[in-house]
């Protein structure tokens, strides 16, 4: 009897300890799951920026869709008009700064790698974000770019000292959502079959509001040759700004291309101000940097009725229109006819540095087009022209 006795008081003993073990486990455990697992990989990051941040942050997207690890309980606008997201268990709002990447064929070149080198290093000196604010880098790639694409940008955001979060979204993917919208643009912006900017991809801009989810009401897109003198945060910023039909924000073209593209309309129409230069002039438009108001453009009757074929065939024909640039050139088309639908950002934003024209038939009128007052916040080396050092 004692032998029993001794043995159901220790079976007493185990069986008290393991009710307080899993009494312990789902009341720490619960209090840990209060944070979303996106927010405890950055607060795990941010404690040792010499640790692998990228480990935690990097995510595959081919749709779309919100990342995986993150999970939003709701979206809503803020002043400044960027994504404003609930984290699930925190009830915290933080703001989410979208920007968006062509990241292509980088695998196969060391200028692009170097560009973007530059571009990624000169952002994250300057960036600086509040803390409940989150900037989402977009890139659509191709699987060998990605996979660089990972692997480089451990090293480039590593001392990041805000939240960010990195999507890669597949770029056969999305060309395959946007060829039937952009099918009939590429035949008037397309320099022809097989061309760099004959790809559909390179249309994604004009119908960015009907590929990206309702939730991402405002990106900025942005090309992979540009330099940042400054804290992309204020870029976001020039929102604010947007008159009442303005759907996308974009800086004037620099050099006369528009004047040679339009060469035709302009010879039957020699009062024009068609590629005519600043300040008077309708120069067209440089896609390097762009403020694409996602809602604006899923709300405008008027944009949406000019993506549609026979209106971009009409406006074509009406200009005598035939270009090489893709999404830019349909955006000066559209702007020369409908200037209402943008709005003019400083040419500092995007300060081109490409002189080309200068010396290819337009050197009594290429300063006229590529005169920038102010102060200049991103350099854009378009057409592989070397951006100024610090």
């Amino acid at each position: 009897m004692g032998r029993i006795s001794t043995f159901r008081s220790y079976q007493f003993v185990v069986l008290l300890a393991a009710a307080l073990a899993v009494v312990a486990f789902y009341y720490f455990g619960t209090e840990r799951q209060n944070f979303s697992s996106t927010t405890k990989r950055i607060k795990e990051t941010q404690a040792n920026h010499n640790s692998n941040r990228n480990d935690a942050d990097l995510t595959v997207d081919t749709t779309f869709t919100a990342s995986p690890d993150s999970k939003h309980a709701g979206v809503e606008q803020n002043e400044d008009g960027v994504n404003t997201q609930a984290e699930d268990g925190e009830g915290v709002l933080a703001s989410h700064f979208h920007a968006l990447m062509m990241f292509t064929k980088v695998d196969k070149s060391r200028s692009l790698q170097d560009k973007f080198k530059v571009a990624m290093l000169s952002m994250m000196m300057h960036a600086d974000f509040l803390d409940d604010e989150v900037l989402v880098l977009h890139f659509v790639s191709d699987p060998g770019s990605q996979k660089l694409g990972e692997k480089i940008l451990q090293e480039f955001l590593k001392d990041a000292t805000f939240k960010y979060e990195v999507l890669f979204h597949d770029e056969l993917a999305l060309t395959h959502k946007l060829f039937p919208i952009v099918e009939a643009m590429q035949k008037h912006f397309s320099a022809g079959s097989g061309a760099y900017y004959s790809d559909a991809i390179f249309f994604l801009s004009v119908a960015m509001h009907l590929i990206m989810p309702e939730n991402i009401t405002r990106i900025v897109q942005l090309d992979l040759d540009l330099k940042y003198k400054t804290n992309i945060r204020d870029l976001f910023l020039e929102f604010q700004h947007f008159p009442p039909e303005a759907v996308i924000g974009i800086t004037r073209e620099m050099q006369p291309v528009y004047r040679h593209t339009f060469w035709q309309f302009r010879k039957e129409n020699p009062q024009t101000k068609v590629g005519e230069p600043p300040p008077n002039g309708l120069p067209g438009v440089n896609s390097g940097v762009m403020l694409l108001d996602l809602g604006a453009m899923r709300n405008s009757v008027l944009y949406n009725q000019l993506l549609q074929p026979n209106n971009v065939a009409k406006l074509a024909e009406q200009y005598r229109f035939r270009g090489h640039l893709g999404d830019q050139d349909f955006f000066s088309m559209i702007g020369m006819e409908h200037p209402q639908l943008f709005y003019p950002l400083a040419c500092g934003w995007n300060r081109q540095l490409c002189t080309w024209w200068r010396d290819h038939g337009y050197t009594d009128v290429f300063h006229m087009y590529y005169h920038c007052e102010g102060p200049v916040y991103i350099y854009h080396g378009n057409c592989n022209t070397p951006i100024p050092n610090d």
